[in-house]
């Protein structure tokens, strides 16, 4: 469990928590000019890396990893993405997590495995009761400049939703769309510029 001790964090908490829609969203490009090379010369799937290094930088970030429950917060350990993945048996998305592990073959190797299973098999329900995802998604048709989500009113939830979408080259300088999701009474955007602070150097510096 977290404890506010400092009143004028406490005040924060209170009055965005108490917000009927709670959560705010940055978009921001992503240079990801690097990491493409490494995944040519590597011969490397590219959605299960994305996760890998959304997965990776959210879960340095412990705001990240904080959650709301009955008013209180708390703490994961580890928190797991759960990200979308269009299917072969409809024309919409199935959910497809994958358990994090700071692994980046051993992670991509079980994210291969889950996507192609969830393709023929798919499922549209997370766990009930748990709030240690990452809720991720792609829109790998447009390079947009700002992204909402559907959410119930009030948001009951805090687990964070990140998105990435269509990347395009400009000027020998590949960008990716990356949209930000938080719940602001536990994230701050100190943190959400920290988040994407870690992922352009992991992106960068990709450890095989």
């Amino acid at each position: 469990m977290i404890s506010y001790d400092n009143k004028h964090r406490q005040k924060h908490f209170d009055f965005f928590n108490a917000m009927a829609q709670p959560h705010f969203n940055v978009t921001a490009n992503v240079d990801i000019t690097r990491l493409m090379i490494t995944l040519k010369k590597n011969n490397l799937l590219f959605t299960p890396t994305i996760v890998y290094l959304i997965a990776k930088t959210a879960n340095s970030i412990p705001q990240f990893r904080h959650r709301i429950r009955k008013n209180q917060v708390i703490e994961h350990a580890i928190v797991h993405p759960s990200f979308a993945v269009y299917t072969e048996v409809a024309d919409v998305f199935s959910f497809c997590e994958v358990k994090y592990i700071d692994h980046f073959q051993d992670f991509t190797q079980r994210a291969k495995i889950q996507i192609d299973a969830m393709r023929t098999n798919p499922v549209f329900e997370d766990e009930v009761g748990r709030d240690d995802y990452l809720f991720l998604s792609s829109l790998p048709w447009v390079h947009f400049t700002g992204l909402t989500h559907a959410m119930h009113t009030p948001a009951q939830d805090s687990v964070p939703r990140i998105t990435w979408g269509k990347y395009i080259d400009i000027n020998q300088q590949i960008l990716l769309p990356l949209s930000v999701q938080v719940h602001h009474a536990v994230v701050d955007g100190r943190q959400v510029g920290q988040f994407y602070e870690y992922f352009q150097s992991l992106a960068d510096q990709l450890t095989l």
